[in-house]
């Protein structure tokens, strides 16, 4: 489904969320930032965008491996690449986040940004990012949740009827978008998954709610 969408994937996400993506990944580069990592995995990286933030907002030299199970996907970050400020310390690769290739204790921080709702097995990707961060990392994970509740109808009432009919003329493709609003609707609350943070070994230090509780920014520390 990834694949069919690669090419229109930057497109449709500034349009459907009408550019607030870009502020919800400034928020998480703010916390990744304050911890002075010294290198960062940042998986499910999609096109590359928060790889090409990351580079951009730490200190010039920080290494940062985006990973992605998609290589279409990746393909397209990696066209982006050359246009990118400070992104030559990027390197893209895919893997899997279920079964992640990378030794134990290798990052110091990890990154997840709308993915962790489309893997699986949540418990074991959460597993896998606790192995390979190195004692004392962080892990933050950016991604939908479930709205305050006044916002609720006005916010599924866009999911249900607007945003697929968007994202069809954008992308060609609504049912991949029919089940980006499934897959929204039935995703934990910000407790649930500082819940099953906790359960993979993270002591949770902060949690975020963004935008009227539509995302969630959860930063745990092993």
């Amino acid at each position: 489904m990834f694949a069919r969408i690669a090419g229109r994937y930057d497109v449709a996400n500034r349009l459907l969320s009408g550019g607030i993506d870009l502020w919800w990944r400034r928020k998480l580069l703010q916390r990744v930032a304050a911890q002075s990592p010294a290198d960062v995995l940042d998986l499910a990286t999609g096109s590359g965008d928060v790889a090409f933030a990351l580079a951009r907002g730490l200190p010039e030299g920080t290494p940062i491996v985006g990973m992605d199970f998609c290589q279409p996907m990746l393909d397209e970050a990696e066209k982006k690449q050359p246009r990118m400020k400070r992104s030559g310390n990027v390197r893209f690769q895919q893997g899997d986040g279920l079964n992640l290739p990378c030794e134990d204790n290798s990052f110091d921080a990890a990154t997840i940004s709308f993915g962790l709702r489309n893997m699986a097995d949540r418990h074991k990707c959460l597993t896998e990012l606790h192995r390979v961060l190195r004692p004392g990392g962080h892990l933050w994970v950016l991604e939908f949740s479930q709205p305050y509740g006044w916002l609720r109808p006005f916010y599924y009432f866009y999911l249900r009827n607007l945003l697929p009919l968007i994202a069809a003329v954008v992308t060609g493709d609504k049912s991949a978008y029919d089940y980006l609003c499934g897959s929204i609707e039935e995703f934990p609350t910000h407790e649930g998954i500082a819940d099953e943070m906790k359960t993979a070994g993270f002591a949770i230090a902060s949690i975020d709610r963004l935008t009227g509780g539509i995302v969630a920014l959860h930063g745990g520390q092993k």
